[in-house]
């Protein structure tokens, strides 16, 4: 079986998978377990690789915001999946999960031998830095697998040398800062413009030593299509004011409106105007 999962991973060009029996999971959402009728068995997690090209340019985006939203790439994935290995295995039971998991999913990774464990909570692979999704299919199967000791990172601090929450510049992660509903304070503001983002912040990822070797070797790129099609590196408040709802709906942003990435861009732009010396914007702020 074990075998027959690797290989259809493959046809989604997905390579950096890893087993373990569910019992050495640290289980967080139980009832996600019960709901699939699964009480023991093994766990195959992979990592999903989603930096392309065209997040080495220009972005005001975090790169995972750059290609369509990857909800639609595990959703079909999770169908075609769980409907074949359903057919080859009738007498056994699939759950397919991602984002929304019933384990700790780095801590499964680690276990598992596909990464390490930064200092700033991500998991680091060695081909992608951390710059993947992580998922899993449980089933309740016994495979064969290999456990290795949880590992962590070097801890060189470059990661939180870097970021502007552990500098105290915000209160909270500015990633978090991007999301957040409703007015923004000044300093939250100052903030957002200072580092032009208006979506996400990637800032500990681009620091790491991980991440620079990868994009110096070029294994960093993802080799799946759907990632590598539809990006956006850079939006402006035209573009998103004009964007068809349907399209809308596929960005990874838009699960909260367009009225605070709207906010955001208005803030940075405002900025940039500023720093270009747009007389109307320095007329605006007189």
């Amino acid at each position: 079986m074990l075998t027959r999962i690797l290989f259809l991973l493959g046809e989604y060009h997905i390579d950096l998978c890893g087993c373990l029996p569910l019992l050495s999971c640290h289980v967080t959402r139980q009832y996600l377990l019960d709901k699939a009728g699964i009480t023991d068995g093994s766990v195959v997690i992979f990592a999903i690789p989603y930096y392309t090209k065209a997040c080495d340019g220009d972005r005001n985006l975090s790169a995972y915001a750059v290609p369509r939203d990857y909800h639609q790439f595990v959703r079909e994935m999770e169908k075609e999946l769980l409907t074949r290995l359903q057919n080859d295995f009738p007498s056994n039971r699939f759950a397919f999960f991602a984002d929304h998991s019933p384990i700790d999913e780095r801590d499964a990774a680690t276990r598992a031998g596909l990464g390490v464990l930064g200092q700033n909570g991500l998991l680091i692979t060695k081909p992608y830095s951390s710059y993947v999704f992580l998922g899993e299919l449980i089933t309740d199967a016994v495979l064969p697998y290999r456990e290795y000791p949880p590992a962590t990172c070097s801890s060189c601090g470059a990661c939180l040398s870097a970021c502007p929450w552990q500098n105290g510049e915000c209160k909270v992660c500015l990633s978090a800062l991007s999301q957040k509903k409703g007015a923004l304070s000044e300093q939250e503001e100052a903030v957002l413009s200072r580092y032009g983002t208006v979506w996400g912040c990637d800032i500990c990822q681009e620091v790491c030593p991980h991440t620079k070797k990868a994009k110096a070797t070029g294994t960093i790129y993802t080799p799946i299509p759907f990632f590598q099609t539809d990006s956006l590196p850079r939006i402006s408040s035209e573009a998103i004011t004009a964007m068809e709802e349907k399209d809308f709906a596929h960005r990874a942003y838009s699960w909260r409106g367009r009225e605070t990435i709207l906010r955001n861009l208005a803030i940075t732009e405002e900025s940039d105007d500023t720093k270009r010396g747009d007389p109307s914007s320095q007329k605006a702020t007189e």
